[in-house]
């Protein structure tokens, strides 16, 4: 992941994690940057489970997003 990847658009879904599976539609954000920051907010809920998809095409799961907490804050 580049500085220049966290400019581009994305897409942020949140599930419900003990909830049976059900259809969601994604919130689109201007940047991976904005996402990012939406995704790591709904970790404090321990029942959610955010994943995103990028502009690439590439699937961030709730796990790599906890790894990834701090490169949403970062400038």
């Amino acid at each position: 992941m580049t500085p220049k990847d966290l400019e581009k658009r994305a897409e942020l879904t949140i599930w419900p994690g003990a909830a049976p599976a059900q259809t969601r539609r994604g919130r689109p954000f201007s940047t991976l940057r904005e996402a990012l920051a939406a995704a790591v907010d709904a970790l404090h809920d321990p029942e959610t489970q955010p994943w995103i998809v990028t502009e690439d095409g590439d699937i961030l799961s709730p796990h790599w997003i906890r790894a990834n907490r701090d490169v949403a804050r970062q400038r």
